[in-house]
C-alpha cells in the first residue's frame, strides 16, 4: 500500500484553486450577485471556513479571479513567441482575440479584470501588467517599440470597446453589419498598415 502525504502547501494550494474555479462557475450562473464565500466554499467542497482563510472578503475572491484570467492572457501570449516573417499579424490578431475570448465565454470574469479591487489593487495591477508588457512585445513588432505603447492602447480600449458594445447587444450585426471579429481584422489591419 502507498500512502500519499499531501504537504500542507499543496493542499492550501488545492484549495484555492477549488475556490477559484467554483468563483467562476458561479458567476457564469448567476454573476456577482451569486458570489458569496460561503457558497462558493459549499461548491468547491471545502470546509465552512476555507474560503475566508484564503480570501479576506468577495471583492478579494472576485479580484483574484480577475487576476488569474490577466495571467492566463499573459502566458497565452507569451506562448504566442517572436513572429516569424510576416507573422505579425498574426500574433496581434491572436492577442486581440485572447481578450475577446474570455469577454464572450465568461463575461462576469471579464468584467473582474476590469474592475480595480478597492482594499488591494495590487495583485490585479501586477497581473494585467504582465498581460500587458506581453501585449506590447507583440504590438512593437508590428509598429516599433517607439510606438507600441500608443498603438498598443489604441488597440485595447478599441477592443475592450467591441466586447463591451457586443455584451450589452449594441453591436447588432443587423444594424452596424459587421461582428466583433471582423473589427478586430480590420484593427489589425489598420495597424499594419502604418507598421
Amino acid at each position: 500500500m502507498i500512502v500519499t502525504m499531501v504537504s500542507r502547501q499543496e493542499s492550501a494550494a488545492a484549495t484555492r484553486r477549488a475556490l477559484l474555479d467554483a468563483t467562476r462557475e458561479l458567476l457564469a450562473e448567476g454573476g456577482q450577485q451569486a458570489v458569496t464565500l460561503r457558497e462558493v466554499g459549499a461548491r468547491a467542497h471545502v470546509s465552512r471556513g476555507a474560503a475566508y482563510r484564503h480570501f479576506a472578503d468577495k471583492e478579494s475572491l472576485l479580484a483574484a479571479v480577475g487576476a488569474e484570467s490577466w495571467d492566463r492572457i499573459a502566458e497565452e501570449l507569451a506562448g504566442l513567441g517572436e513572429p516569424e516573417a510576416g507573422g505579425a499579424a498574426a500574433g496581434l490578431r491572436a492577442a486581440l482575440g485572447a481578450l475577446l475570448t474570455v469577454s464572450r465565454e465568461e463575461p462576469e470574469v471579464y468584467r473582474m479584470m476590469f474592475t480595480m479591487p478597492a482594499q488591494d489593487p495590487e495583485l490585479a495591477i501586477r497581473a494585467a501588467g504582465r498581460a500587458q508588457d506581453e501585449f506590447l512585445r507583440i504590438v512593437g513588432t508590428v509598429v516599433g517599440d517607439e510606438r507600441a505603447h500608443l498603438y498598443g492602447a489604441m488597440l485595447l480600449t478599441s477592443v475592450h470597446g467591441i466586447a463591451s458594445m457586443h455584451a450589452s447587444g449594441h453591436l447588432d450585426p443587423q444594424m452596424w453589419q459587421t461582428t466583433p471579429d471582423d473589427l478586430v481584422e480590420a484593427l489589425v489591419a489598420l495597424v499594419t498598415r502604418e507598421g
